[in-house]
């Protein structure tokens, strides 16, 4: 039985992972959630992570037109918006009172966004700005788009851009820009983005320069459950090559990211044909993403701006044991519609962990224990 055969150690083949997914008999879902919990406290413990952080989204000008965005918006649209370093600043004086040990800053591919001509030393000058006054802060900043982009505008290889990215202070990279590593998909949902190949090469370059990744999946959209478990495959196939070639660096955790669509453009809206996450579908892929990965990417994480906090409390039920963090402002999924919030008190995910009866630990962003 599969199901076994997980619990014996062994990693699934996508296709006893499809067989898993497929599954909508009750009973077959329960055996599902109860083996995806007993991995996880095998593979994490019981202790729920979280972390102090602050997203920082620094614009919305974007010169892609993403079909699930509700952010992105054109220089001089109503709401488009460019933060000066002085905000940047204010932004993060603030986290740090508020006792956050992460900054995530990622925003819109910005072709303004540039210094002396050149993308790269914007880059580093929203790098430096940080650092320079709070070195102490991790930086987790941009994804693998951001990479690109940056690199295609200056002519420079993806390596050449890490690297300076990692030496002026960037410290992890978000594995976010993922939405499903398949190419079919990504022509309708993204087709200006970045390909499936190019987003696994730039994140197996950050491995090798020392440059932990996290990974997420947009799910619950256009995508079928054989192209989730590749998506999860391809991530796997990932994780394995950074440990088996020794790289310096790997992916530190897995993020199931649902679909909102409420404030969607109508296309992609009128496709899906609903505004919110289905929970049960989430925590199924929850669950089958702890049975396929877990082996190798020990950390599972829900999102509770895009589940709701109950939602993503129920999913540490399901195979996660990081509730995430306390993000302190959220706009890319709260324009989208999204009924989570923009900022969670540390005390009130405290208290929803305690909930389940499970203990709570404050981590960094590379899930080392803090002490409160």
């Amino acid at each position: 039985m599969i199901l076994d055969r997980a619990l014996m150690g062994y990693d699934l083949s996508p296709e006893e992972g499809l067989v898993l997914l497929q599954q909508s008999d009750a009973s077959s879902i329960a055996a599902i959630c109860t083996t995806a919990d007993k991995l996880r406290h095998r593979q994490a413990g019981d202790t729920v992570t979280y972390v102090i952080n602050r997203n920082i989204n620094f614009t919305n000008i974007c010169e892609q037109h993403c079909s699930f965005c509700a952010f992105r918006r054109d220089a001089g649209d109503e709401g488009a918006y460019w933060l000066d370093w002085t905000a940047i600043l204010e932004k993060t004086k603030d986290a740090v009172k508020r006792g956050a040990t992460e900054i995530c800053m990622q925003g819109g591919l910005n072709p303004a966004a540039q210094i002396n001509g050149k993308s790269l030393f914007y880059y580093l000058k929203l790098v430096k700005t940080i650092k320079q006054e709070f070195p102490h802060l991790h930086l987790h900043a941009f994804s693998p788009q951001e990479v690109q982009f940056i690199a295609r505008t200056d002519g420079l290889s993806y390596a050449e851009v890490i690297a300076a990215l990692r030496d002026a202070g960037v410290g992890s990279m978000p594995g976010t820009a993922a939405e499903v590593l398949d190419d079919e998909v990504r022509r309708i949902l993204c087709p200006e983005k970045i390909n499936t190949a190019t987003w696994l090469e730039i994140v197996s370059t950050a491995h090798k320069l020392g440059l932990h990744t996290t990974s997420t999946m947009l799910s619950g959209h256009i995508e079928n459950p054989t192209q989730q478990i590749q998506h999860l495959e391809k991530l796997r196939s990932l994780q394995k090559t950074a440990v088996n070639k020794e790289y310096p660096a790997r992916i530190t955790e897995f993020i199931l990211l649902p679909f909102v669509g409420q404030e969607a453009p109508k296309p992609l809206r009128r496709r899906v044909g609903r505004d919110q996450p289905v929970l049960k579908d989430a925590l199924l892929l929850t669950a089958v993403a702890r049975i396929f990965l877990g082996n190798w990417i020990p950390n599972h994480q829900p999102s509770w701006v895009k589940l709701g906090l109950p939602g993503a409390i129920a999913a540490l039920n399901w195979g996660c044991n990081d509730i995430g963090g306390t993000l302190m402002e959220e706009h890319i999924t709260t324009m989208a519609g999204a009924i989570g919030g923009t900022c969670m008190e540390v005390e009130t995910l405290q208290s929803a962990i305690a909930s389940l009866g499970r203990p709570y630990q404050q981590r960094d962003t590379l899930y080392h224990r803090v002490s409160c």
